[in-house]
């Protein structure tokens, strides 16, 4: 799972046992190098759909870690990006790697539950960051998101179809959740960190009643399953705008199942 240049079992297990924000403190020089970064192909194929379905103004990569959502942001955004996380050691080694070319970047440490800004960006994106918020805590976030996206702006990730039941990739996300869920109860403070911890249908409420109008794009780049449903999709909240505006993007799927 992870490549020479990434961290070992025993620096894992430091991280694994710290907080959240320290354990990325720790992580953040190798992350990398981990499974953990959102593949590159998920990446580019999210630039894809969001050149299509642009171009965009100001852009807020949310929960950034070491930028990987930054630099999708510089090519499709025209007027400026903004990176925010709350670990240290992740916006240092973001603002190391920073590319020259594309619009400037801004990087900020504040806890995405609270973010600093006002209604200032046409696009908010977020790779694998929802993992680390409780249920509880969703709909505090996605207020944060909807008070930052100017009207008609859009918060964008990717979603990935959840595994066959019965499945091994099912067996090891299931006992990744419930090694964390044994740890936080009996290890302070805790790590949150679960891979199941929210569905489609209860995250397209939950944005719903957060004021967004709320599709599903399908990326065909990683094709279909079996049912013909997608294997990755953009799920793409929008906030209402007072005049409704004719959509981009057409013939992209808006069906969540």
């Amino acid at each position: 799972m992870f490549s020479p240049e990434g961290p070992r079992l025993s620096e894992l297990a430091v991280q694994a046992l710290s907080s959240v924000e320290r354990g990325y403190d720790l992580l953040a020089p190798k992350f990398d190098h981990t499974p953990f970064r959102t593949p590159d192909s998920v990446l580019d194929a999210t630039v894809a759909a969001l050149l299509e379905s642009g171009p965009y103004g100001t852009g807020l990569d949310l929960c950034c870690g070491t930028g990987a959502g930054v630099d999708v942001l510089r090519q499709v955004c025209r007027d400026g990006v903004t990176g925010v996380d709350f670990s240290t050691g992740m916006l240092e080694v973001a603002r190391a790697r920073r590319r020259p070319e594309g619009p400037d970047v801004s990087w900020v440490r504040a806890d995405a539950r609270a973010l600093p800004f006002g209604p200032e960006f046409d696009l908010v994106v977020s790779f694998g960051a929802l993992g680390h918020f409780l249920p509880s805590e969703l709909p505090g976030l996605f207020a944060q998101v909807h008070k930052v996206l100017r009207p008609g702006g859009r918060f964008v990730l990717p979603v990935v179809a959840p595994p066959r039941p019965g499945s091994p990739a099912q067996a090891m996300l299931l006992g990744f959740d419930a090694v964390m869920r044994v740890r936080n109860a009996v290890w302070r403070p805790p790590f949150v960190m679960y891979y199941r911890a929210v569905r489609f249908g209860d995250l397209w409420r939950g944005l719903e009643r957060g004021g967004f109008r709320v599709k599903f794009w399908a990326l065909p780049e990683f094709g279909r399953r079996r049912d013909g449903s997608p294997r990755v999709r953009l799920l793409v909240a929008e906030k209402a705008e007072k005049v409704e505006k004719t959509e981009k993007g057409e013939g992209r799927s808006t069906d969540p199942s």
